[in-house]
């Protein structure tokens, strides 16, 4: 495991959201050495297809966390060297970033029908 990653999780409120193309904000999280060390919000761009999956890879983006998406836009982050975790019901950011570091991070279905 990269003790150095950036993840990304697509907000409403500052919580999970499921709609991963029509969240308020990213969550983006700075993790070195296996701990959060930076949590900030950033309004996206408009959203359209293939625009978010450029827009975070130029953030620096290495990690996903969701409740679904689409499979072109799984195609789009793969393409851009970003792995994506689908399937988490519900949490707030940094919990849910220090769930993946500790394996305790529950995914199941992808909660996107599209």
């Amino acid at each position: 495991m990269n003790p150095n990653q950036k993840f990304a999780i697509p907000t409403l409120n500052q919580g999970l959201t499921a709609h991963f193309g029509h969240c308020e904000k990213f969550a983006i999280l700075d993790v070195v050495d296996n701990k959060v060390v930076n949590e900030e919000y950033v309004t996206p761009p408009v959203h359209q297809p293939g625009v978010y999956p450029k827009y975070l890879a130029d953030l620096g983006v290495n990690i996903i966390i969701a409740g679904g998406m689409g499979v072109k836009a799984q195609n789009l982050f793969a393409e851009n060297n970003i792995q994506v975790y689908m399937g988490v019901q519900e949490g707030l950011p940094k919990q849910l970033v220090e769930d993946y570091l500790n394996n305790q991070l529950k995914t199941g279905m992808n909660l996107c029908d599209h």
